[in-house]
């Protein structure tokens, strides 16, 4: 028995591309008693259960098998890791071999029966060939489904349809309802196969293997997984770092595009870091791994991606529950239609059976099933490509309501990159013996700030590290020597522990030094804004995006002087996390519009407000995990050019995919209008199914031609920040 906590399984559906029979088993599944809910996502063939004391894995496997096999006929469930190869086993290229066999001797017996003068016999008999070479597996899963209850599904629908056509005597139109029925499933599962190679091109971007170096030196191929953090590999030139690591030994440039859709190589050093996935273009590196492959950079894009389509739109539940209703009340107002108006004296059984059979094959829902699933992937696939990693189908929804956005500053519109701007001692003091204290202090801290206050002591040996250190997130650091007890933070530290810290005279981001009980002075340290966040911010303003506020740690004239520089609606300063979250929140309360409240940030301060965040947007390559983690959104490269990339991609995806539900919800009414007078054929009925099917699928491709947002490389930026005067 699985532990009860462990409440998410999953499991891959080999060989499944049919979106109705995706939402049979998503319905059956949801009614086995160790299932409190169940998810399919067709484009990745993930079947999700959230499970209450489960069986053996061995039970459940054979239980969902059977299930599925009742469902959909050769399909095999698989236990799913996201990290192992496995995830490929279903991405099959069926295509071609179902069109050879199951489309094109059909259609030679159609051709040769409907072009050729070979009299009404041997017509009638290439028909029946025809018809039966194409439709007979049609034929039996629509009689097994309807022995284990499942009556209203496509395959009935065409049977009935086409055996009704053969009925009244019509050959040609029967057979080629069938042909154009077969056809459609291929180009279905064309479609969803194109989709899944997205996910195909990212899982191959891990390499199988890794150059590890030995305590000797030596140098062997080990499995990248069995690679533990600590270790030292080696990636030749042309090689993909297998593993997160850092850069111990080396130069070289590297090709990010896979992970960050970054187009310009990096340059690394000795320190530098790597993530799995980069491409080694230039020398020899030797790295230490930082952390195992399942939990690296490229697993957890992998398996959010992958986790995606089980988080459905409120969009796509919709048009399921009007799936469910549409196609029984589409097949009694044809049973009805082929009975009532020649009983009513309005013309012959033949006619409007004929009628009636056009309904049937218009009531088939596929286009609508897989329209939306479609669009949602193809949006989640093109942000992927520009290092934009959206962590479902839901979120991409959210996005399209956005009218508010919070922005961190320091490391998200800035470049965190600070540098000592000036060293301001108290009476008494020299310039040299304050920066002493303060280094002293943030010697072991991973601040931004410390780093730049290392930085400022220039090239001499640091001072002796202090005895022990206490970080408090949004205050400061306080540092115990030798000597005694060192502060190091802002002006609300300083106050908390009883020390008086005047106003500074310089505008930058301030930190406070006492040493014991007595103020030393304070430094200052100078942030620059991100080039491309003023065509980021003037991006979102078109997007109709109402209100941009600024939400910091760092002192309030710093922050407002970023803020009126970029034309924000507000800046506030000095925060903690928990009052970015009480900003964040009395927004949420006020907005009676129901627009969706965005926050975007980098630094693990931020984790809390990213959470609470209606959509939580974090910048990947410098956050913690614990941010990566909790966010909706990851930007992958840290471009502020990434958030209107990711609107501009939900709004698209928004619009693409109303208009697939328009497209085949109109041409359905208006052919089952025609038909109703007799204005239409099955002809045109097989376009309204198969066609508006193809046009949906071309359709939702359309996601991915959105433009880039302008970048640095852009000769329209605009050129370092300059607050205005």
């Amino acid at each position: 028995m699985l532990e009860p906590g462990k409440t998410d399984r999953s499991f891959f559906l080999e060989g499944l591309n049919c979106v109705t029979c995706a939402a049979a088993i998503e319905k059956y599944s949801s009614r086995l008693y160790w299932v409190q809910e169940a998810t399919v996502d067709t484009v990745t063939s993930r079947l999700t259960l959230k499970v209450k004391q489960p069986p053996s894995e061995e039970e459940m496997i054979s239980t969902l098998q059977s299930l599925v096999e009742g469902i959909e006929p050769g399909v095999k469930v698989l236990p799913a890791d996201l990290s192992d190869r496995s995830f490929l086993d279903p991405l099959r290229r069926r295509a071609l071999t179902m069109f050879s066999v199951r489309v094109l001797p059909g259609l030679i017996f159609w051709a040769l029966a409907a072009l050729l003068p070979l009299g009404k016999d041997i017509s009638t008999t290439l028909f029946i060939a025809a018809y039966l070479v194409s439709g007979w597996s049609v034929l039996g899963r629509a009689l097994k489904n309807i022995f284990r209850g499942r009556v209203f599904d496509e395959y009935l629908l065409m049977s009935a349809a086409t055996i009704g056509a053969i009925s009244i005597g019509e050959f040609p139109e029967a057979v080629a309802v069938m042909l154009f029925f077969r056809t459609g499933e291929i180009l279905e599962e064309s479609a969803v196969e194109k989709a899944r190679g997205s996910i195909s091109s990212l899982v191959e971007i891990i390499p199988d293997q890794a150059n590890m170096v030995t305590a000797e030196g030596n140098i062997r191929q080990v499995p990248s997984r069995s690679v533990s953090t600590g270790d030292r590999i080696l990636i030749r030139p042309g090689e993909r770092v297998p593993v997160d690591g850092i850069v111990i030994e080396g130069f070289s440039s590297l090709d990010t595009s896979s992970i960050t859709g970054e187009s310009m190589p990096r340059d690394v050093a000795p320190g530098d870091s790597l993530l799995a996935g980069f491409l080694n273009q230039g020398g020899t590196l030797r790295a230490e791994t930082s952390r195992p492959l399942e939990d690296s950079a490229a697993s957890r894009i992998l398996k959010a991606i992958g986790n995606a389509g089980s988080r459905k739109t409120n969009t796509e539940r919709f048009v399921t529950s009007i799936a469910k209703y549409y196609t029984p009340a589409v097949v009694i107002v044809a049973s009805l239609l082929a009975v009532i108006p020649p009983l009513a004296g309005w013309g012959t059984f033949e006619t409007w059976l004929y009628r009636a059979l056009v309904f049937l094959v218009v009531s088939c829902p596929c286009a609508l099933l897989i329209s939306i699933p479609l669009g949602i992937f193809a949006g989640i696939g093109s942000a992927s490509s520009r290092g934009i990693l959206i962590k479902g189908g839901d979120i991409l929804e959210r996005l399209w309501r956005v009218k508010t956005i919070f922005l961190d500053k320091t490391g998200t519109l800035t470049n965190g990159e600070f540098r000592l701007a000036g060293a301001f001692p108290s009476s008494g003091r020299s310039p040299e013996s304050l920066l002493r204290l303060a280094v002293t202090a943030e010697t072991d801290s991973n601040h931004p700030l410390a780093a730049a206050v290392r930085s400022g002591w220039g090239k001499q040996p640091l001072p002796e590290p202090p005895l022990s250190a206490f970080e408090r997130p949004g205050l400061g650091i306080e540092a115990r020597t030798r000597e005694g007890r060192i502060l190091a933070g802002n002006r609300r530290f300083m106050l908390e522990n009883g020390i008086e810290a005047p106003a500074p005279k310089k505008t930058g981001t301030v930190i406070h030094v006492a040493e014991g009980e007595n103020y030393a002075g304070y430094l200052v340290v100078a942030d620059t804004v991100k080039p491309e966040a003023f065509d980021a911010i003037r991006m979102l303003r078109d997007l109709g995006i109402e209100r941009i506020f600024l939400l910091s740690g760092d002192l309030e004239a710093s922050t407002s002087e970023v803020a009126e520089g970029l034309e924000l609606d507000g800046a506030f300063g000095g925060l903690l996390p928990e009052e970015k979250v009480g900003l964040l929140e009395e927004e949420q309360g006020s907005d009676t519009g129901k627009g969706v409240t965005v926050f975007v940030g980098d630094g693990m301060n931020d984790a809390p407000v990213i959470a609470r965040a209606d959509v939580g947007i974090s910048m990947g390559r410098v956050a913690s995990d614990v941010t990566v983690d909790n966010a909706d959104v990851v930007i992958m490269n840290d471009k502020v050019s990434g958030i209107p990339d990711v609107l501009k991609i939900a709004q698209k995806t928004k619009r693409v995919i109303w208009q697939n539900i328009a497209l085949a919800l109109g041409v359905k009414a208006g052919v089952l209008l025609l038909g109703a007078f007799g204005a239409a054929t099955l002809w045109e009925a097989v376009f309204a199914d198969v066609g508006v099917t193809v046009l949906a699928v071309l359709n939702s491709s359309r996601i991915h031609s959105i433009n880039r947002s302008p970048g640095p490389w852009d000769n329209k930026n605009r050129g370092p920040f300059r607050p205005r005067s």
